[in-house]
């Protein structure tokens, strides 16, 4: 997945490679009253080469997705340009009614290495696309244990 965060706040494109096709989204999400707000749309390849020419960040990487129950996860492997991650993180979305999220799969378990709190700016794959602060927090999370 490309991405791309354009001059406007919560606007973004992404290119997505599915199952062999690539398809284009034009995404603006914003908080209102405590709760995301999120819009999608498929766009043309010419228009979303058009919006990319007007980007400020970019991000490459990698996602997994699995519907578990009423819960939807992603994991996301940022990646360099030569394709080497730098950052890994594993997100859940869940039911606006649920503030607590649920155990992590078997499969994340092992690899969990600490757990941000909902909101948390620096989680943010806007602030994460900054490979130099996404490698800091990482090394942060490492040699604390925990995120503080």
């Amino acid at each position: 997945m490309r991405q791309a965060y354009l001059d406007v706040s919560g606007m973004r494109i992404r290119s997505v490679e599915e199952g062999g096709a690539i398809r284009h989204v034009f995404t603006y999400k914003r908080p209102v009253d405590g709760q995301i707000v999120e819009i999608e749309t498929e766009i043309s390849a010419v228009d979303f080469e058009r919006l990319w020419s007007q980007r400020r960040e970019t991000l490459q990487k990698l996602r997994y997705s699995w519907t578990d129950g009423p819960f939807h996860w992603d994991v996301d492997f940022f990646k360099t340009d030569d394709n080497r991650t730098y950052f890994t993180q594993a997100e859940v979305e869940m039911p606006e009614e649920q503030v607590e999220p649920p155990p992590l799969p078997p499969s994340l378990a092992d690899h969990l290495l600490a757990t941000a709190p909902a909101g948390d700016p620096r989680f943010a794959s806007k602030r994460l696309a900054n490979q130099a602060h996404a490698e800091k927090l990482l090394a942060d999370i490492k040699s604390k244990g925990r995120i503080e």
